[in-house]
This record gives C-alpha cells, sequence and structure tokens, in this order.
C-alpha cells in the first residue's frame, strides 16, 4: 500500500486521540474499518480484528464505556487505570493502521499511544471547562463528546486509504 507517510503517522496519532476520548470506541472503529475491508489485515498478525466476532464484541464493550462514562461512580479518564486503557487502546489500533499499510507496527504502536495520553488529557480538560466555568450540563458535554469519538473515528478510519 503506498500511503503518504505523514497521512499514515497522523492517522496513527489521530486514532490514538480517539481512544483518548472514548478507548473502546477507536479499537471498534478500526475493527469494522478491517471487516468492511477499509483497512487490510488479510497478511498480518492483526487479522483477526477484522472478523465479525470481534469487531461485534469489541463493539458491545465500546458500548457498555459510553454508558458507564455518564454514571457518577466512574473515575477520571486520567486515573492509571484510565490512562492505561487509553494507551493500549491507542497504541493496538494506530498498530492495526500500519499494519494494513504494510509497515511496521511498533511506530504505529509509540503514535497511538501518544495521542491517547494526548487525547485523555484534551479530553478530560475540555469536558471539565465547559462544565466548570461555561456551567453546561455534564451529560449533554459527554454525548457530544461521544459523537465526537464515534464520528471522528470513523471518519479518519474511512478516509485514511
Amino acid at each position: 500500500m503506498n500511503l503518504n507517510p505523514a497521512v499514515l503517522y497522523l492517522g496513527a496519532f489521530g486514532i490514538g486521540v480517539i481512544a483518548g476520548l472514548r478507548s473502546l470506541t477507536a479499537l471498534a472503529a478500526t475493527c469494522w474499518a478491517a471487516h468492511w475491508g477499509w483497512l487490510d489485515l488479510s497478511n498480518s498478525r492483526l487479522a483477526f480484528f477484522s472478523s465479525t466476532g470481534t469487531a461485534v464484541f469489541i463493539s458491545l464493550l465500546a458500548l457498555a464505556e459510553l454508558v458507564a462514562d455518564k454514571l457518577p461512580s466512574t473515575p477520571n479518564r486520567t486515573v492509571p487505570v484510565g490512562l492505561v486503557a487509553r494507551i493500549v487502546t491507542g497504541g493496538l489500533s494506530a498498530s492495526v493502521i500500519f499494519a494494513s499499510a504494510h509497515q511496521p507496527i511498533a511506530p504505529g504502536a509509540i503514535l497511538g499511544a501518544l495521542g491517547g495520553i494526548a487525547g485523555a488529557f484534551a479530553g478530560y480538560q475540555a469536558r471539565h471547562r465547559l462544565v466548570t466555568t461555561q456551567r453546561w450540563p455534564d451529560f449533554a458535554v459527554a454525548l457530544a463528546e461521544d459523537a465526537l469519538a464515534v464520528g471522528g473515528g470513523f471518519l479518519l478510519v474511512s478516509h485514511l486509504f
């Protein structure tokens, strides 16, 4: 696959940012992109991400995450466990993108992990400021963030190749 390296690197970082907003949404987007043939994993160790079962399973987990995010008992995304989840799913999602471009996955994993960190902190700050200084309802901001993560994730993976 002949893809401009800048597009590949920005795509990997971008899917990481999506993981920073909603960790499993980025992975669900890449799974469906692979399943629908937008990302070619046919000769990759990551080919199982293109299976229907994997895409459905990850999507159900992502849906549960969208619901859990609205609960008052849900911890902040920047606590260690939440941040690690975003780093891992950002790195894994970006690895899928790099694998589909027939590139070594390590640089993608690093870019996706860095994007996960950036997205987690940027998303937290944006939501916190909109709720505390602008007095927007947290639930409404959370729904807007959901829409941004889902829409942005699918827009990104559908326009890479």
